[in-house]
């Protein structure tokens, strides 16, 4: 969960070990994760790495994962939000 006290790099680094630990608990490699995901070999040690990775690629990764929906509930929490937000302010007017 994001805390006050994590920064963009900190919470890069989480997304990226907790990666690892799916990709491990499902018993994937590393080479058959880039295979299944097309992503490459390289891109995929670099990520677990140090958490570098372009959007694209780490939706691939998380759908091998079975993770994308997670993706997906970030973006609709944030519209309901502003939904929620657009009511207040429509009230105050």
């Amino acid at each position: 969960m994001y805390s006050l006290n994590d920064t963009p790099n900190s919470v890069i680094k989480k997304i990226a070990d907790r990666h690892k630990d799916l990709r491990k608990s499902m018993k994937i490699s590393q080479e058959e994760m880039a295979k299944r995901s097309g992503v490459s070999l390289g891109s995929l040690k670099r990520f677990e790495r140090t958490g570098q990775i372009s959007l694209e690629s780490l939706l691939k990764l998380a759908h091998v994962l079975n993770r994308l929906d997670e993706f997906n509930q970030v973006l609709l929490e944030k519209e309901d939000l502003n939904d929620i937000m657009n009511l207040f302010s429509d009230d105050v007017k």
